[in-house]
């Protein structure tokens, strides 16, 4: 497991199931300690009951198997307080606290924002907790990419990394899979001349090879590296040949590519 020291949480990624994280961030003050996305519940209790945590809550950012799969046995065993987004209600069941764009989450004086992400899912949000610097976004923006488009729009997915986009440079990014290395081999394939996303590469191509996390990537860095960051900057828009298109249009087609990549 690997922890990262922020303030006031500390944040320990768990791998977990093939390639995803879950994420406990914990605040020693209070003794809050909150899981985001549990996608199975066993690599959590191992790293609880090693710390002797008490788990108070979890955050879901949307539906998926994979980000909730944990949800009932955490919350059997520890009586967890549940939030996640009312626009999944029908699809997560349980939810305590059930939260809309602009809301304002809190978690033992942490205030997380919300922000409605859709385009992965029709209901995905994103917390973006300010003092942390540290943004949970499930599935949405990815070191170096962005999750598949399954229920949302292009345009609502372009949409919504353009939210993600706008918070503060040094914003770190705790998404939900470790998928670094075929998303990087896909933005070298479409933007080869860029000297910082060739860096990165080889950054995360060392990390891996010791069996390292990639994540939590800077915002600042996916600004200048990850394509879908991207659709309306004229150089990859140029390399892409499709000069004059709508940044929409040409964020579809880097989704569709990366696809069928």
């Amino acid at each position: 497991y690997w922890s990262f020291i922020m303030d006031p949480f500390q944040v320990t990624l768990v791998p977990a199931l093939s390639d995803n994280y879950v994420y406990i961030a914990r605040d020693e003050n209070t003794q809050t300690t909150m899981v985001v996305d549990p996608g199975e519940a066993g690599p959590v209790l191992k790293v609880l009951d090693e710390r002797g945590w008490n788990l108070t809550h979890i955050l879901n950012t949307h539906h998926h198997g994979d980000h909730i799969g944990g949800n009932e046995a955490l919350i059997s065993r520890f009586n967890a307080k549940l939030i996640g987004p009312k626009s999944e209600h029908a699809r997560i069941n349980g939810m305590d606290e059930q939260v809309v764009d602009g809301d304002v989450i809190d978690v033992g004086g942490h205030k997380g924002q919300v922000i409605e992400t859709p385009g992965h899912t029709r209901g995905h949000i994103a917390i973006w907790f300010a003092e942390s610097d540290a943004l949970f976004c499930g599935d949405t923006l990815f070191a170096l990419g962005c999750g598949r488009v399954f229920e949302g729009t292009m345009a609502q997915m372009w949409n919504s990394l353009l939210r993600l986009r706008s918070l503060n440079s040094t914003a770190k990014i705790y998404c939900g899979h470790e998928y670094t290395i075929s998303n990087a081999k896909f933005a070298m394939s479409i933007d080869p001349n860029n000297t910082k996303l060739q860096d990165r590469v080889k950054e995360f191509e060392e990390l891996r090879s010791k069996n390292q996390p990639t994540i939590p990537s800077v915002l600042i860095d996916e600004l200048d590296t990850n394509p879908f960051l991207r659709a309306d900057d004229p150089i990859l828009v140029g390399e892409l040949g499709l000069t004059g298109a709508t940044p929409e249009d040409v964020f579809a087609v880097i989704r569709e590519r990366k696809d069928n990549f």
